[in-house]
């Protein structure tokens, strides 16, 4: 292995021991003998003892000092809580003196405060015995009046104190003070009597010398000053009168209203017949004055029925209820004006006035009301489920019906009146009951009931019974012919409904029945329902100024002759008033006559179509050898063939027998009147003959007698029985 060339050489033993002596700071000495290395190494002993216990004298001394400050600082603390002990005891005395001192002013505040209560208390007391001076002296003065402003105060505060001391006998001097006080209140009595007295005196010494007021009107007719001088007296009492009877009326309607502010009918029952009566009493007041009329009269009345009008008018413009003001039209029409006021004109003229102008306001009212209601419940009606359950609905009441008339025959006869079930609401005059006997013309079917119309119909019908003796007639024209416009769509539209859920059988008898039902219950209506309404034609106006734009036609618009294209627009170009009758009546009776003929069609088709068709192919034929086509014979015809042609009436035939009892129990269901039903169904029955009379012409002119006995076509005997079930 080699040596590296940095490796450093050993130290000797004598480096050692040198660098031994030199830490020992014995460099200068040497030892040679065991004597010597003994004594070096006692003394090497020796002084590695000694500086041992240095370390531990130092640390005890270290710890020593510690120890002193923590006993100073023991001492320390010990004095101050020697000191805290005192702050302590100190504290407690001062704080027991200070809740002691809090107590004591609390104690001395509600003392206070129960003090300054009882002070009160006792003022409020001797208030009333106080005023015993200051109204005896007010009472004994010479300058007291009964008008002062000073004297009904003054007389409500000695009611107030005879009061009070009756009230408490327990107090010192009792029965002093409550003569004193009554002795006050003759006192004021007696000033109230004689003033009273003295007035009622002085006015009839007036009264009795009316005479004066005839003297100036017997007059007036000689002098226009004496006129002037009655027509100033009048002036006058109308004056005091109003300044009388304002705050009484106001409070009466204020008091009316606060009575009736839930129903308004009442309110304006009780408001119009307290007018009714002021207006009577002021006129009967004013004959016992005066003996020629003034306007001025009625004036003054029309101004204080006016207050009774401000009062009405902002109520009725918040109701919405069509029930409520059709009634209000009605009082104010019928108990008012055509009663009150019709039997006493002269005295009821001024209240005439703001009553019309009221139940204008009602009417108008009324028809914007009604405006709403036709667009929302007739117009924008949703109909339920239920409204479009035909014939189900219908069916289901002639099952009530039919199972309360079993009912009533297995009751005993002395029970039979019990058995009267009403199958209608209280509204309609409509009214099945089980006792009732069957008409021998007509039954009443449950389409008829009211409660079983479509919701529109029920909803139109009410509307216009409540408008009728309500608005004026014009008015009431073009509102029912808006409603029973809107009632019609609503039951065409109902009507599809039917026909898609259904049959298109229920649906054209749903639309046949309720059409018939308008125009029974808007006869007794006696007022024209057709309305004028005037329209603008610009058509000519639209052709002139086509024509003037004309670019052939611009040369021609300066020219100063009669070919002017301005002149000729200015003439020719004028727009057309057209005036035109929309009559909702008719409307009604179209959509009826339209429906009829839509169920006979329908009816028709569905009884002998595959034979009409079969006929409109023969007259196709037929036509095209009358036009000169060549001749072909019917027998020769694919579809003319014998056993085809008995495939179509043996079809129809069994179309007819299997479908005629279901058509006219819908027609009984529906309409539920035999005469109705006869009439509807005879163009059916009419169509369904005069067909098989033409195929009974046209196979007797073109086919042999083998052939028909092939196709085997009832004949119009056979048709006609099978036909006389519907009579």
């Amino acid at each position: 292995m080699t040596v590296p060339l940095t490796a450093t050489v050993p130290e000797s033993t004598e480096d050692i021991l040198l660098k031994g002596f030199s830490a020992l700071e014995m460099e200068n000495e040497k030892i040679e003998t065991a004597q010597q290395f003994y004594s070096w190494f006692s003394k090497i002993h020796t002084q590695m003892d000694q500086d041992e216990g240095t370390k531990y004298r130092e640390m005890r001394n270290y710890l020593n000092g510690f120890q002193e400050q923590c006993d100073a600082i023991l001492n320390d603390v010990n004095t101050a809580l020697t000191h805290l002990e005192s702050l302590q005891k100190q504290y407690l005395f001062v704080s027991t003196k200070t809740g002691a001192l809090h107590e004591a002013c609390e104690q001395l505040l509600r003392e206070q405060s129960e003090l300054v209560d009882l002070a009160e208390n006792i003022n409020q007391k001797l208030s009333y015995f106080n005023e015993l001076e200051h109204i005896n002296t007010k009472l004994h003065s010479r300058t007291l009046s009964v008008n002062s402003e000073g004297f009904i105060p003054m007389l409500a505060k000695l009611d107030g104190c005879i009061t009070y001391v009756s009230s408490h006998p327990g107090f010192r001097d009792y029965p002093v003070y409550l003569a004193k006080f009554k002795q006050c209140l003759t006192k004021a009595m007696h000033l109230m009597k004689t003033y009273t007295v003295n007035t009622l005196q002085n006015l009839t010494t007036q009264l009795t010398k009316r005479s004066l007021i005839e003297q100036v009107e017997q007059r007036t007719e000689k002098s226009s000053e004496y006129q002037q001088l009655l027509n100033e007296i009048h002036q006058c009492y109308l004056e005091q009168r109003g300044l009388l009877l304002g705050p009484s009326i106001a409070s009466t309607i204020a008091d009316l209203t606060s009575q009736n502010n839930r129903d308004h009918c009442a309110l304006v029952r009780s408001g119009c017949a307290f007018m009714v009566h002021v207006c009577q009493d002021e006129h009967r007041l004013y004959n016992e004055f005066f003996t020629k009329p003034t306007p001025k009269l009625d004036e003054l009345l029309e101004k204080l029925c006016i207050s009774w009008y401000d009062v009405f008018r902002p109520l009725i413009i918040h109701v919405n209820h069509l029930e409520t003001l059709s009634e209000l039209c009605g009082i104010l029409k019928n108990e008012m004006l055509e009663d009150h006021v019709h039997n006493n004109v002269e005295q009821l003229g001024a209240f005439a006035a703001v009553a019309k102008q009221m139940l204008e306001d009602v009417q108008e009212r009324l028809v914007y009301r009604t405006h709403i209601y036709i667009q929302t419940d007739i117009v924008g009606y949703k109909p339920a489920s239920g409204d479009l359950a035909y014939p189900d609905k219908l069916e289901m009441m002639e099952q009530i019906a039919q199972s309360i008339k079993e009912e009533q025959k297995r009751l005993p006869a002395a029970d039979a009146s019990f058995a009267e079930v009403q199958l209608e609401d209280p509204d309609s005059q409509n009214v099945i009951k089980s006792g009732t006997p069957p008409r021998s013309q007509s039954t009443i079917s449950p389409a008829d009931l009211h409660g079983m119309w479509y919701p529109t119909v029920r909803r139109t019908l009410v509307c216009l019974s409540k408008l009728y003796r309500c608005i004026d007639r014009a008015v009431f024209q073009g509102l029912s012919q808006e409603a029973l416009s809107a009632c019609i769509q609503s039951l065409l539209a109902a009507a599809d409904s039917i026909t898609k859920n259904k049959t298109q059988t229920d649906g054209q008898l749903f639309l046949i029945k309720h059409l018939l039902i308008l125009r029974e219950q808007i006869a007794p209506f006696h007022t024209d329902f057709a309305i004028k309404e005037i329209s603008l034609d610009l058509k000519k106006t639209r052709e002139a100024a086509f024509k003037m734009l004309n670019p052939k036609s611009v040369p021609r618009l300066f020219r100063l002759n009669s070919n002017n294209s301005i002149l000729e627009f200015l003439l020719e170009g004028s727009p057309e008033i057209k005036e035109h009758y929309i009559d909702s009546k008719k409307e009604v009776d179209r959509n009826l006559k339209s429906a009829c003929e839509k169920f006979i069609q329908h009816q028709t088709q569905l009884f002998v179509g595959h034979l009409e068709e079969f006929m409109t192919k023969v007259t196709a034929l037929k036509n095209m050898s009358h036009q000169g086509g060549p001749k072909y014979l019917l027998a020769q015809q694919p579809w003319a063939q014998p056993a085809k042609i008995n495939d179509v009436v043996a079809s129809t035939y069994k179309t007819i027998k299997n479908k005629l009892p279901p058509i006219l129990r819908s027609l009984s269901l529906y309409l539920s009147n035999k005469d109705t039903e006869f009439i509807l169904f005879k163009p059916v029955r009419s169509n369904i003959q005069q067909t098989f009379q033409k195929l009974h012409s046209v196979l007797q002119e073109d086919f042999s007698g083998e052939d028909l006995q092939i196709i085997a076509c009832p004949s119009m005997d056979q048709v006609n029985l099978l036909l006389s079930i519907s009579k």
